[in-house]
């Protein structure tokens, strides 16, 4: 194989589907299989919407299709091989890379002006507030927020919802520093615990230097992308957390650990990893699945139009009179191409999931075989949900309108 790689577009993006888990045979919905897709994305962005579902089950949906969400729990809060913490997002990470993190939390809050000397003055003044929550959670741990009194000698001001919430903002700073950590969720609420406690005993608490974490945690990032610039690894994973990246890289590339390649239309220097070469060799199983907006494959909006000429905006926060789409959107991968959007609506207490509306991209084929594939997506995404049927609306164009698929066709379509 030539070096440097240079590849077209369409071999990039199948690079970058495989690498995600999105092509070939789907990883089994076991406890084994989340493990292996896990491994591969290294992280699952944590947000509270939940239209159809949450975005940290749809991200693991898209990949193994049907599976059990107490087995995610399981991993979590039993086995405690997963834990909470801030990636690329606030997002669910590997137990295994709690080295990787504890760098960030060893320099929280980092900085004398700004906004990380706005928290160090914060914290400093608010020393009794500090060891009221480590004491509580010392004597009674985990609790809720609930759990702890407001000792704040100095309130926390901002002009937004976290203004003059002081022991939440105590909380989530203790919890960037790594000095306590979530150890259960109530729907939304969180209970917090010692993370000397709650970490279990095989993590490595070896601390790394910053040159070491900022060299696994690229190696992980260009593993999951496939193939990426410097920008891209810069913003995946651990965003905005790689310093002195350009020489790290140099030196992966002089080791062979990372390879330089070509993606025609431009002149960018992209990376492969050198484990990703087998993806380029493997015969090309294509998959068509629906993606949470805020998939590990497209959370970087930048490299999604560059790489797939997908430019995807959520219009959640968006006026609903100047919404292009709609209020929830999941785009449609086909293959190695993003070829339209779906905007769904889960009906819980009536049990159907509604598609308000379905955007196929321009150069979208209306083939029957392209028609039937999607179909079978939003089948599938149905049964996860737990929906008894499904119901197409109006902003749905009419080769893209399937009959109702009512649950029992949907199981089917699932589980073939």
């Amino acid at each position: 194989m030539p070096f440097p790689l240079v590849l077209n577009v369409e071999s990039a993006r199948r690079l970058a589907v495989s690498s995600q888990q999105l092509a070939g045979p789907r990883p089994g919905g076991d406890l084994e299989g989340l493990r292996h897709v896990l491994r591969t994305l290294r992280c699952l962005q944590l947000d509270p919407v939940n239209v159809v579902a949450r975005s940290h089950l749809l991200v693991l949906w898209s990949r193994v299709g049907g599976y059990d969400p107490a087995d995610l729990d399981a991993l979590l809060w039993r086995e405690r091989w997963l834990f909470e913490y801030w990636a690329h997002a606030a997002s669910i990470v590997l137990a295994e890379d709690f080295p990787i993190h504890q760098v960030m939390m060893r320099g929280y809050p980092a900085g004398r002006s700004g906004y990380g000397g706005r928290v160090r003055d914060w914290l400093e003044a608010n020393d009794g507030l500090r060891q009221h929550v480590l004491d509580r959670l010392r004597e009674q741990g985990p609790l809720p927020v609930g759990g702890f009194d407001d000792h704040a000698a100095v309130a926390w001001e901002s002009s937004g919802w976290t203004n003059g919430r002081n022991v939440e903002r105590m909380l989530d700073f203790l919890w960037i520093q790594g000095q306590i950590m979530v150890a259960g969720r109530e729907g939304r609420r969180r209970h917090w615990d010692l993370a000397e406690r709650w970490l279990p005993q095989w993590v490595d608490g070896e601390p790394l230097s910053q040159e070491e974490a900022v060299s696994l945690a690229a190696e992980h990032a260009l593993r999951a992308l496939g193939v990426a610039r410097v920008a891209d690894i810069e913003r995946h994973f651990t965003r905005a957390r790689y310093p002195g990246l350009d020489g790290v890289l140099d030196r992966l590339e002089r080791s062979g650990r990372i390879l330089p390649a070509e993606v025609e239309g431009g002149t960018e220097r992209w990376y492969v990893h050198r484990d990703s070469l087998v993806l380029l060799e493997r015969a090309w199983e294509p998959r068509t699945t629906l993606l949470s907006p805020f998939d590990n494959l497209i959370c970087d909006r930048e490299r999604t139009e560059r790489l797939w000429g997908f430019a995807f905006r959520t219009e959640m926060y968006v006026p609903k009179a100047k919404r292009q789409y709609g209020h929830y959107i999941l785009p449609i991968l086909h293959g190695e191409r993003l070829i339209g959007r779906l905007v769904p609506r889960l009906d819980r207490r009536g049990g159907v999931l509604e598609i308000e509306g379905l955007f196929p991209e321009a150069e979208t084929s209306a083939d029957e075989a392209t028609v039937e594939a999607v179909g079978r997506a939003v089948a599938e995404l149905g049964a996860f949900v737990g929906a008894r049927e499904i119901s197409y609306g109006a902003k749905v164009a009419e080769p893209w309108h399937p009959a109702i698929v009512d649950d029992t066709h949907a199981h089917e379509l699932t589980n073939r």
